[in-house]
């Protein structure tokens, strides 16, 4: 495992580097459930920073503001934990994703005058 984050890390790095992490240092995966509820909690909290921030929501005097990348960061791992966990190849699944999504929305989204 590296010391430093790369800046250049891809998707399956990143898989193997958080399992390297789990096996290491967080001793073993939680079991595919509650991962999910870590997922969702993890997903609560950027949700709260969001709304605040970008929507009408406002935060709180004395509240905890966080930071946007930190809870993006907090779901991707969890993510990657999920997708380890379970035997997910996340670079071929988004490889696999953005393939239909192209072909499904090539001309959708171009006609579409909600988005003009």
């Amino acid at each position: 495992m590296t010391s430093e984050p790369s800046s250049d890390i891809t998707i399956r790095s990143a898989q193997a580097e958080v399992d390297d992490w789990i096996r290491t240092i967080g001793v073993r995966y939680f079991s595919e459930l509650t991962n999910l509820a870590q997922l969702m909690e993890e997903v609560g909290e950027l949700s709260r920073i969001m709304s605040r921030t970008y929507g009408e929501q406002s935060f709180k005097e004395g509240d905890r503001r966080g930071d946007l990348s930190d809870e993006l960061a907090d779901v991707l791992f969890v993510l990657i934990c999920i997708a380890n966990q379970t035997g997910v190849d996340l670079t071929a699944a988004l490889e696999k994703n953005l393939a239909k999504k192209t072909g499904r929305d090539s001309e959708r989204h171009l006609n579409n005058p909600k988005l003009r």
